[in-house]
């Protein structure tokens, strides 16, 4: 394999294992001008979004969506089964059929909060990885394998050793090239932040420092080092759409690199996703409002309707699963008046039924779970 990006490394037992040269790239990343518009395009893109963010009258409500979505994909793509309807019923009852599915889902979700809460008081580092990682694998498949500590062992992507597609480094060798990677994230070199970003991504999946949830961390650090830098300040990015969609071509750039040193196309292909990912987020951002605004008219021109009834369209925005119950108790109103409520939703097209049954009736907002899912 190529100098510039690493080397393989004989190991006693007969496989051989890559060890990454340390970053940035020798010799340095070459911008051309096909790298540079892609800069542009890319930071244009999500400023355009962080400025919608900045103009949004309730951003938690996108902000939650966002980051459920990111968690969703980033786990599918390593094989996870979850739906969004899934995730959300969890939310909702604490009751879901593929509970492990969902819990690894759920999990993400509590990592990525965490990392940002965190990121007020720790530089992005070892410790914070260290205690996503230990979020992410809480009580779920890979408990076993020491969360929140860097593996003590070989591991390899494939199926065994001896036919493995990728040997990381040897384990003795984490604490080192780990140590590198924490140094390149925190010095200041005058590297565009975004291609900092794509290689600091690249990188850590090619150490691969965990037993399980790699694939995962390393995507979550893309979600940390952006809110982090201010690229975005808050998470309305899901850059796990993009790499799920172009699973193999992500997987094999990333192979590229390694075999070739050939980090200006991972770096092209990272800026692409970063583009396109930005963009669709603003667009559903856009498609939400534009929803919000159409059927708060739709209400206002009910005879029936309320304020109560606005204040459950706004509810539906956080919750889109709900029940009779669930809407008595957060309105603060009679079981009866909640009936009522859902009987106005579901003739207006708001709310569709999911049970069918006389009692316990449970109820979708679908128009928004339509453009959250597609």
């Amino acid at each position: 394999m190529n100098g510039r990006s690493g080397w393989n490394q004989p190991q006693p037992t007969g496989y051989q294992a890559f060890i990454p040269q340390n970053l940035p790239p020798q010799p340095a990343v070459v911008i051309g001008e096909d790298l540079r518009k892609l800069i542009i395009s890319a930071e244009q893109k999500l400023a355009e979004l962080n400025g919608i963010g900045f103009s949004l009258p309730n951003p938690d409500l996108f902000i939650l969506m966002a980051i459920r979505k990111e968690a969703l994909l980033s786990s599918q793509i390593e094989g996870t089964q979850a739906t969004m309807t899934d995730v959300l019923t969890y939310e909702t009852w604490d009751e879901v059929d593929n509970l492990d599915d969902v819990k690894e889902v759920v999990n993400y979700i509590k990592a990525l909060h965490h990392g940002i809460e965190r990121l007020d008081k720790l530089p992005l580092g070892i410790r914070l990885i260290k205690e996503c990682h230990n979020i992410l694998l809480n009580s779920v498949r890979g408990h076993e394998k020491t969360p929140g500590e860097f593996r003590r062992s070989q591991n390899w992507i494939g199926q065994s050793l001896k036919n493995a597609i990728f040997v990381p480094p040897p384990h003795e060798q984490v604490p080192e090239v780990i140590g590198n990677l924490e140094k390149f994230i925190n010095q200041e070199d005058g590297l565009p932040l975004l291609i900092k970003c794509a290689l600091i991504h690249y990188q850590f999946e090619t150490i691969h420092p965990f037993l399980d949830g790699n694939g995962r961390i390393g995507r979550l650090l893309i979600d940390l080092f952006i809110h982090w830098k201010g690229l975005l300040n808050k998470p309305l990015i899901y850059t796990s759409l993009f790499f799920k969609q172009n699973r193999q071509e992500y997987f094999d750039r990333l192979m590229m690199t390694r075999k070739n040193g050939d980090f200006e196309q991972w770096i092209g292909f990272f800026l692409k996703a970063m583009t396109w990912s930005a963009e669709h987020a603003t667009e559903k951002i856009k498609q939400i409002l534009l929803l919000q605004e159409n059927l708060r008219q739709k209400i206002i021109g009910e005879k029936k309707a309320s304020l109560r009834s606005i204040q459950l369209l706004d509810i539906l925005f956080i919750s889109p699963l709900t029940n009779i119950s669930d809407i008595a108790a957060k309105l603060n109103i009679s079981f009866q008046a909640a009936s009522d409520q859902v009987k106005l939703f579901l003739q207006l097209g708001i709310l569709e039924e999911l049970t069918g049954q006389k009692r316990g009736r449970r109820f979708a907002f679908a128009p928004y779970l339509r453009i959250v899912e597609e």
